[in-house]
């Protein structure tokens, strides 16, 4: 007894932190900040900063098969190869085997997961936007879902303190639907660009600006193991010079260096451990996917970050008398209303002129065009908007490859850029629908045994109105810049595609109608907080981390000051 009894204590933490991307990274660093001995979970293998990042300085000629995929690895990674979007030598270690970890699909759905310390803010976009006021009110002024239990006010301070820390980089525009914040300098547009940003103004009364981005253009003294952004544009791989904002760079150094922090890798959770007499969560039960053993760990407050669905996964896999439908699920809200963003829509355009300039560096960054449907006296026969993601280049000397042109005709191409061109694609809300849906498929199982998860969600009824609009307007803004050859496109997608999947355990007032409060506190179990994607209410049209960065600095401020208080 006295064994097990040690055993236990050795296992116990102030604090358990489940992920380690975005919003683990952060709910890391507050709480062992704030002096909380903390467990920090991830389920892949550990990868450090800057050492582990095998491809990131490799040259084209150094890679295997001229860094295309194998047909091993086109048959590894099936699933997210059909996307178009990771089977390359450069990257392909940073996503999971399709085989090891598959799921299943009632509609298709697009999950595009990265099991490593640091998860997928390695391999992010880092597009870095404030949602706006109304974004936060929508649902409540429209009648959809359930009203956001906070305001934008409630964030804007931590909007404020996680900008500063990350490194956001952006141009102040003014903006009621796209605040502004705490920006280093930004990044430059292009001529074509900036021709292109004043045609909108002028013509349309339309914004664009340079892409809100987590690159740190200028020093962060307060992050001296990070760099500054060498615009080489090859941050899929990893970045030894911590240029851009991930855990690996960032939050978990930080989180190290107040030595309150225990990073376990290679540790599957499976399971919240629920104590029915003390009425709150003790801890978590997890396998090692490396020797198969299975362990217990004990804190006083548990931090869900697992991304959406791998913390949905955890709560509806928890199951007990108190929670026999899944952890918190006394809504029957969890795995409900998957949002994400839809895309693949919009154009294309060659542009004439400009042929004397050109620009430098590889800019790890594009245009944007904030949401103007559905804003100030604009009314659409669909709810919500989207905004423009894009940029406008030189055709490079690779086109030099697939010309039948010879001696001098080939000289003369590989001594000059080619023509401009501009491509637009819209990034549109999707409306937090009931029926879009995960469940746990219990008639597969992973590589560890588990059971699998099983997605059914679909574009519905206000998304394809939407994209009709996302076509027509990208193809007339650039028609009203000049630009000939466009070319509008609107590709069949599944939902997951933006990578941005959020909903599966959403915030709200009313436990009747929701799985967290207000502070992202699970509503039937005090001690367990849930601050990746799983807890929005809504989606908007903006890239959602930063949102997320904020909402998870802001439930730790929580946390901390309620376990003080005896409340937890």
């Amino acid at each position: 007894m006295n064994l097990n009894l040690d055993a236990e204590k050795k296992n116990t933490y102030d604090a358990i932190v489940v992920g380690t991307g975005i919003s683990g990274g952060w709910a890391a660093k507050e709480l062992t900040e704030k002096g909380l001995n903390t467990l920090v979970l991830d389920r892949g293998r550990m990868v450090r900063h800057p050492d582990d990042y095998p491809t990131a300085t490799k040259d084209p000629w150094q890679l295997p098969y001229g860094g295309r995929p194998t047909q091993e690895d086109l048959k590894n990674q099936g699933v997210q190869a059909r996307t178009g979007y990771t089977v390359a030598q450069t990257t392909k270690h940073w996503f999971v085997n399709d085989l090891e970890h598959p799921y299943t699909e009632t509609n298709r759905f697009d999950w595009m997961r990265g099991y490593h310390v640091g998860g997928r803010s390695i391999m992010w976009g880092r597009q870095s936007y404030r949602w706006s006021p109304m974004d936060f009110e929508a649902n409540a002024k429209e009648g959809i879902a359930v009203d956001w239990p906070i305001r934008y006010k409630d964030l804007e301070k931590w909007y404020d303190y996680v900008e500063t820390f990350a490194g956001i980089s952006g141009q102040a525009e003014g903006l009621t639907q796209l605040p502004d914040g705490k920006f280093l300098p930004a990044m430059e547009l292009n001529c074509v660009e900036r021709e292109f940003q004043k045609t909108l103004k002028s013509k349309m009364g339309r914004a664009l600006t340079i892409g809100r981005t987590a690159h740190a253009t200028a020093p962060l003294p307060h992050s001296p193991q990070r760099g500054t952004c060498q615009f080489r544009n090859m941050c899929s791989r990893g970045c030894p010079y911590g240029g851009y904002f991930s855990s690996n760079s960032s939050t978990l150094p930080a989180a190290e260096a107040t030595g309150k922090m225990t990073l376990r890798p290679n540790s599957v959770v499976y399971e919240i451990i629920y104590d029915e007499q003390k009425g709150k969560a003790t801890g978590v039960k997890l396998l090692d996917d490396v020797t198969g053993e299975q362990l217990e760990v004990y804190a006083n407050i548990i931090f869900l970050c697992a991304s959406t669905f791998g913390s949905t996964f955890i709560m509806m896999n928890s199951i007990s008398n108190r929670f026999p439908n899944g952890f918190g699920n006394d809504s029957g809200e969890l795995g409900r209303n998957i949002m994400d963003h839809h895309l693949a829509v919009g154009a294309s355009a060659e542009v004439e002129g400009f042929e004397d300039q050109y620009y430098f560096g590889r800019r790890a960054n594009g245009i944007y065009i904030p949401r103007y449907r559905n804003v100030g006296k604009d009314k659409r026969d669909y709810l919500r908007g989207f905004g423009y993601q894009g940029s406008a280049s030189r055709g490079g000397y690779g086109r030099v490859a697939e010309t039948e042109a010879i001696g001098a005709g080939l000289k003369e191409m590989a001594s000059t850029p080619g023509g401009w061109t501009i491509n637009i694609q819209g990034f549109g809300e999707i409306l937090p629908y009931h029926e879009n849906k995960v469940t746990i498929d219990k008639s597969r199982k992973d590589k560890n045994g588990l059971p699998v998860l099983n997605f059914d969600a679909i574009l519905r009824d206000n998304e394809k109105k939407m994209r009709v609009d996302m076509k027509n307007d990208a193809e007339e803004m650039l028609n009203a810049a000049g630009f000939k050859n466009i070319k509008s496109f609107d590709r069949e997608i599944g939902i997951g595609l933006g990578i941005h999947e959020m909903g599966t355990a959403r915030m709200g007032n009313d436990p009747k109608t929701s799985v967290l409060n207000k502070w992202n506190q699970v509503h039937a179990c005090k001690n367990v907080f849930v601050t990746d994607g799983s807890c929005m209410t809504s989606a908007a049209c903006q890239n959602p981390s930063l949102t997320y960065m904020a909402l998870t600095a802001r439930a730790v401020d929580f946390a901390v000051e309620e376990l003080k208080k005896g409340n937890l």
